[in-house]
């Protein structure tokens, strides 16, 4: 079930059978000279998507802009600050958790939100904590790269070159749901330098065409539909284990 597509009553009635519920999250940002700039909110959304195609599943709309400052050198980023970042995710749960949501499953495409996701978490949680009181719902964090046997398909897939950045893995994915958007581009040197991540101007001075340690060109539709299937079944059984997790009221 998608959210956004459905009504308020169709809610309601799943909120019967299923208290769980799924928010891709990511970023629009740079993604190199052939990664489109909403690779990083697309990949949770596509992998989200494609699991509720073969499971009771509540997918939430995207949420697609994170913490991308230090992208903010190329053209069409767009980024929040950790602090306005942290105060939406907050909001996102708590209207949720009125209507009833008890697990909570935030799953990201974009290393960047990893400790502003986990102090929004640690925000909520200290509201209960303070007052002495269960908060009645629970959140998790999982990257989609993350999810059970998706990093070693990767590695499998891409053995050189896959780096941390515009991945032949993430764009692979993103060409499997949007062939119409292939890019092609000769990547000099093929694979990109490594480094430090600091602000944008010294981003943009170390990885000049937006790549970290990556050959995007490995990349193809065929590998993207690969991983997308791994990742949406582990994504089920993520899913199920976070609902085992839940301690009694």
């Amino acid at each position: 079930m998608l959210l956004h597509l459905s009504t308020w009553a169709e809610i309601e009635q799943y909120l019967q059978r299923s208290r769980s519920i799924v928010v891709p999250i990511g970023s629009n940002e740079q993604h190199g000279p052939t990664g489109l700039l909403g690779t990083d909110w697309l990949c949770p959304e596509i992998i989200a998507r494609e699991a509720h195609q073969s499971a009771d599943i509540l997918v939430a709309p995207t949420f697609n802009i994170g913490m991308a400052q230090h992208h903010l050198g190329f053209a069409g980023t767009i980024s929040l600050r950790p602090s306005t970042f942290i105060a939406a995710i907050g909001d996102w749960v708590r209207s949720l958790a009125v209507h009833g949501f008890e697990q909570i499953l935030f799953l990201n495409g974009h290393g960047g939100n990893i400790a502003s996701i986990e102090a929004a978490f640690s925000e909520i949680y200290a509201e209960a904590s303070f007052a002495n009181r269960r908060l009645g719902f629970a959140l998790k964090l999982r990257n989609w790269w993350d999810l059970e046997g998706v990093g070693e398909l990767a590695r499998e897939q891409f053995p050189e070159g896959h780096g941390s950045h515009a991945t032949p893995s993430e764009i692979a994915i993103t060409q499997w749901a949007l062939p119409e958007t292939i890019k092609t581009a000769s990547y000099t040197p093929r694979i990109a330098p490594s480094g430090p991540i600091r602000e944008a101007r010294d981003f943009r001075a170390r990885f000049p065409d937006g790549r970290m340690g990556s050959d995007p060109a490995q990349a193809s539709r065929e590998k993207g539909g690969a991983l997308v299937s791994m990742a949406a079944q582990s994504l089920i059984r993520e899913l199920e284990e976070f609902g085992r997790e839940i301690a009694p009221q």
